[in-house]
């Protein structure tokens, strides 16, 4: 056959109707070869069509994402269930719809798009491109649209929507993610991550709007639509004013003898910590050239999360040695993370999310009380943690009067809680979840690697007068007010029946409706279920928190005093666990502690989780 009989045959089989012997299938094809104008991702979808795959072309085209703990987050590449061209001018479809029926004066006040240095090359998809895609989409409809003109740290989007009284926003970022991921996170005009029941609202949306609108395409929109506007400078320069406001010791910073490594893990940190730096009045922080600039392969390190620990800090580690750094400061590649080490007798500590919110949140107290007016009240004071970080912050508040909450997991639910306590004059000093996401002060409404690497440099400075270290201070704030030893890991599993039959057993354990009241020889005193919306501990049987059906996430308070939760992850296919031992200041045998929550996570695992009769995989750094 000629070369040009062959194109002839595939041109004929790629546009007759398909007769695959499903007819979902068939009109999911039709739709994607019509609509898809990204030449790479249409390929993709016309090679599995050519080779006959139809369970893979099924599985990319017969369904669509779900807003998750961070909005939409999953592989780059072509179909439905991806992200690509095709996919966020559908979500900025659903959203444009959402925003329209919400807000009479959206085309006054306008939308926010950020992104960070993501990329994939096979699929001609990168997050810059999906801004502007996103963007494209708004201004065909004459919304006017603040598109930032670099990549930017994801709390930059949070807090222009606020400082620009924009409706809504949007970061294109899979934040810590594999190299091949990317995501869609949606901002509301509160500043704060959407929650329910927006997430829902805009998805049915979004299915109403499934084939791209004329103008969605023209991404040329953004350089010759006078309504796109680029707030990069004047959102720099706000925000950096705005991190004076948690700076206390900024002629003990200029003078410090202390050196910091950074490295943003080749995303958009470098510039942005710099910055902030040099308003805190410190030297600039010694950077890990190798990683200092943006690079979507992520090409030093296995994975491109800081909270992994010591494995994927080796770059950073091994320059603070050879310069004399006793801190490194690691900022995930969207800069809303921090993990934090220090170099102690040659041994560095990389300190746990927990460990570094009970150092934050003794320093926030600290500053508040030496800076505060004379009749500015303690009980007017709050702290907020998810339900799965550690209950240090409890513990602090308790003895210091004032107040701590919880949230669910993920921080969007932390940021609009800030925003009803500020609503009602409350002061909210510090906000954290376990996995390395800080909020010090309340200026954005999410987790802030740029702010919380700035404070760390600020509070180890003012110990390091006193010849204290940060893992000393930890210690101290122990002593105070209990120790606090908690220990967080995770499985991967891939298949969602077993996730969900593992939960449903908990559910179901000795017989029906009955949760487990042992886990191997340890007794349960309260069972807490976030999904179905039970809790042993109240007096009606209700969880005071809210029901979170879509995710799985079962608490066990044991008569030790240890508090541990299973759930399954909203970004990755994980199961995790969290356990943490809560003792009163006068139990100080850490080795004791230890001990006891290792045989703890042990019985919970081997009972609970089940990973060889399950198929889990083990977390492996």
């Amino acid at each position: 056959m000629t070369e040009n009989a062959e194109g002839d045959l595939n041109s004929n089989l790629l546009h007759a109707p398909y007769h695959t012997g499903d007819p979902q299938l068939d009109t999911a094809i039709g739709q994607w070869l019509r609509w898809d104008k990204n030449p790479k991702t249409k390929e993709q979808i016309e090679n599995l069509l050519r080779n006959g795959m139809n369970k893979e072309l099924r599985d990319r085209l017969c369904c669509r994402m779900t807003f998750g703990t961070a909005g939409l987050r999953s592989a780059m590449g072509a179909g439905f269930c991806y992200i690509n061209d095709l996919t966020v001018i559908q979500s900025t479809q659903g959203m444009y719809k959402y925003l329209e029926r919400c807000f009479s004066d959206f085309k006054q006040r306008g939308f926010v798009v950020g992104y960070d240095t993501r990329g994939q090359v096979t699929s001609s998809c990168s997050s810059q491109r999906l801004a502007k895609l996103t963007a494209a989409v708004l201004l065909a409809k004459d919304v006017p649209v603040y598109l930032f003109s670099r990549y930017v740290p994801t709390p930059f989007v949070p807090y222009a929507v606020q400082e620009l009284k924009a409706v809504a926003g949007v970061m294109i970022t899979a934040s810590h993610n594999r190299k091949e991921d990317n995501g869609y996170k949606v901002y509301w005009e509160n500043g704060a991550q959407i929650t329910s029941p927006h997430d829902k609202e805009i998805l049915k949306c979004i299915e109403e709007c499934v084939e791209p609108w004329n103008g969605s395409w023209n991404d040329n929109l953004v350089d010759t639509s006078p309504l796109k506007r680029d707030p990069l400078q004047d959102i720099c320069r706000r925000y950096m004013d705005d991190l004076k406001k948690i700076c206390f010791y900024r002629e003990l910073n200029s003078k410090t003898t202390l050196k910091f490594v950074h490295t943003s893990f080749h995303g958009v940190g470098h510039d942005y910590v710099q910055l902030a730096f040099q308003v805190f009045g410190f030297k600039p922080p010694i950077p890990v050239p190798e990683q200092k600039d943006p690079d979507p392969d992520f090409s030093t390190v296995k994975c491109p999360n800081p909270e992994e620990g010591e494995s994927v800090l080796e770059l950073s580690l091994r320059l603070a040695e050879k310069e004399n750094a006793r801190i490194v400061l690691a900022t995930d590649p969207d800069a809303d993370r921090l993990a934090v080490a220090e170099l102690q007798n040659g041994v560095w500590k990389v300190f746990t999310g927990n460990e570094l919110a009970a150092l934050f949140g003794w320093w926030m107290f600290d500053c508040w009380k030496k800076s505060k007016s004379r009749n500015a009240d303690v009980k007017n004071i709050y702290m907020l943690a998810t339900t799965v970080s550690s209950k240090i912050l409890k513990a602090i508040a308790l003895k210091e009067g004032f107040h701590f909450e919880e949230t669910l997991p993920g921080f969007k639910w932390i940021g609009s809680r800030i925003k009803d306590l500020l609503e009602n004059g409350k002061e909210v000093l510090f906000s954290f979840e376990e996995s390395i996401g800080f909020l010090c002060g309340t200026s954005v409404l999410d987790k802030d690697g740029v702010s919380a690497a700035v404070v760390v440099a600020e509070m180890a400075s003012y110990l390091e007068t006193m010849n204290i270290t940060l893992k000393q201070q930890l210690i101290n704030v122990y002593e105070k007010y209990g120790y606090h030893i908690s220990k967080t890991s995770y499985f991967l599993c891939y298949d969602p029946t077993t996730i969900k039959s593992i939960f449903e057993r908990l559910r179901n354990f000795d017989s029906p409706k009955e949760y487990p009241k042992f886990c191997g020889t340890f007794a349960i005193l309260h069972v807490r279920d976030i999904t179905t919306g039970y809790d042993s501990s109240q007096p009606n049987k209700k969880s005071v928190l809210p029901v979170s059906k879509s995710s799985q996430m079962i608490t066990f308070t044991f008569q030790n005093g240890c508090v541990a939760t299973l759930r399954t992850s909203g970004t990755e296919p994980k199961i995790k666990y969290y356990a943490e031992m809560c003792a009163s200041p006068d139990q100080s045998d850490t080795a004791l502690l230890e001990e006891e929550l290792k045989k703890l996570i042990d019985a919970l695992i081997e009972n609970f989780l089940e990973p060889s009769k399950n198929g889990l995989t083990w977390r492996s750094v």
